[in-house]
């Protein structure tokens, strides 16, 4: 069995017996990381362990997978300067302990999306004729 292994409910009855089966991945994924993350973040050449397993009568199938090759297209740029941000903004907030200093963040944010509608739309009107 794998020893840091992602254990997750698999869309899949157990062949021999019917039961539930579950799918862990690893070696060296934290518990909460599905496949598809795994997937979606191997490097090229890397080896992927998957084991699925029924709780019910211990039937269990192993299986190695190993990228041979990753094709990428460009990405929408906002979305992904959206993630980038988001990202930055979550670490930040997970780094900042005192409560007060989340209440006063979120209300700021707060205020600052009441004040764009009106700036935005503002712009709108505006023609460029040079």
């Amino acid at each position: 069995m794998l020893m840091t292994a992602a254990d997750v409910l698999w869309d899949m009855d157990c062949p021999a017996c019917g039961g539930p089966v579950t799918l862990e991945v690893g070696p060296d994924r934290p518990s909460s990381t599905s496949l598809s993350d795994v997937v979606l973040d191997a490097a090229e050449d890397e080896r992927l362990d998957v084991v699925r397993a029924c709780w019910d009568c211990g039937w269990q199938e192993e299986r190695q997978l190993r990228v041979e090759a990753i094709e990428t297209t460009a990405g929408d740029a906002d979305a992904i300067e959206r993630a980038r941000l988001l990202e930055e903004i979550t670490d930040e907030l997970e780094a900042i302990e005192a409560l007060g200093t989340l209440e006063d963040t979120l209300a700021g944010v707060r205020r600052q999306r009441r004040l764009e509608p009106a700036a935005e739309d503002t712009n709108e009107d505006v023609t460029e004729e040079e």
